[in-house]
């Protein structure tokens, strides 16, 4: 079998989108012979097949992301016309099957409640985890007092999944002042769940916004009345996580509610191992920009449409800046 058989025949093939048959009759051979001249062309490197990624997609939607924030991003494929509640379901589907990956026996897992890692609990796969221990990371209690069985059972549903011990964490999710968050952490009991907290190898959050059209827990339970809403908007926040507010620059230390808040700041979060922040949603695309621009996650799992938004908004604010 001739080199310059095998170039006429791939040619034909690759560059010229001629079929078998049109190549079998102009060389004169049989289909067979141009499938083995075709084949001797690629394995004698005079075909050199290269893919190019369409922009846009997942996979360079993550790229552009991971290079933009320093992160691991995990961009999920979804449908264009899914609801907002179609995409968090498919996205926490894939975050849950990345945690069971990673959990690992030993480990001390940290979750703060929400309704996107309620999300993930529930399609959590049972994957014993010996000696695992999973810490709640941020107090849930409120004036109506929902908020502790609510918390308690994502915890408590999560460590079932992993077979692990759970750790709760019996205060609210603000305190009414500053002094008595001060008191509470000198607590033997506080202080006990908050030396767990800091063992955490792997957390695990959402990032809540002021709207969305799947509403974040903290905005729609009765933690917040009117007028520390009406505060948070004329400081400039756009979200939370862990409870923790932030603006969308990233700054949260002089938003005055946070000296009430329980839950890790992010200076906090970022003292520990991994840290997968999990987000859907266009009216979540400035919380997240806060969230990471204040480098709490080491992991992003989101879908595409909120990935591509979040980078047409860098780059309106590139342009505009």
């Amino acid at each position: 079998m001739r080199e310059d058989d095998a170039y006429r025949a791939a040619a034909m093939y690759y560059l010229q989108d001629q079929t078998m048959e049109v190549i079998a009759g102009t060389l004169g051979v049989s289909r067979s012979t141009v499938s083995r001249l075709i084949k001797a062309a690629r394995d004698e490197g005079i075909v050199r097949i290269a893919l190019r990624r369409p922009s846009g997609t997942g996979a360079d939607l993550g790229h552009r992301l991971a290079a933009t924030f320093g992160i691991m991003a995990h961009v999920v494929p979804v449908r264009e016309r899914a609801s907002e509640v179609q995409r968090l379901e498919q996205v926490a589907m894939v975050a849950a099957g990345l945690v069971t990956d990673w959990v690992q026996a030993g480990m001390v897992i940290g979750v703060a409640w929400g309704t996107t890692v309620t999300a993930i609990a529930r399609h959590l796969t049972p994957s014993p985890a010996r000696g695992s221990v999973v810490v709640q990371l941020n107090g849930a209690a409120n004036t109506f007092a929902g908020g502790v069985t609510y918390a308690g059972d994502l915890v408590s549903s999560i460590a079932t999944a992993f077979d692990s011990t759970p750790h709760l964490f019996p205060v609210p999710a603000f305190f009414d002042f500053a002094e008595t968050k001060e008191a509470m952490w000198r607590e033997r009991s506080i202080r006990r769940v908050l030396a767990v907290q800091r063992r955490v190898d792997l957390a695990l959050f959402g990032v809540g916004a002021l709207a969305a059209d799947v509403p974040s827990h903290v905005y729609n339970a009765g933690y917040l009345d009117d007028a520390e809403m009406a505060e948070l908007a004329a400081d400039r926040v756009v979200g939370d996580v862990c409870t923790v507010f932030l603006r969308e620059d990233g700054t949260y230390r002089d938003v005055a509610i946070n000296a009430r808040a329980t839950g890790p700041t992010p200076h906090e979060l970022r003292t520990l191992g991994r840290r997968v922040c999990v987000a859907v949603g266009a009216a979540k695309v400035p919380a997240l920009l806060g969230a990471l621009r204040a480098r709490v996650a080491t992991d992003l799992v989101t879908d595409e449409a909120t990935a591509r938004l979040l980078l047409e908004h860098l780059h309106r604010e590139s342009v505009a800046g």
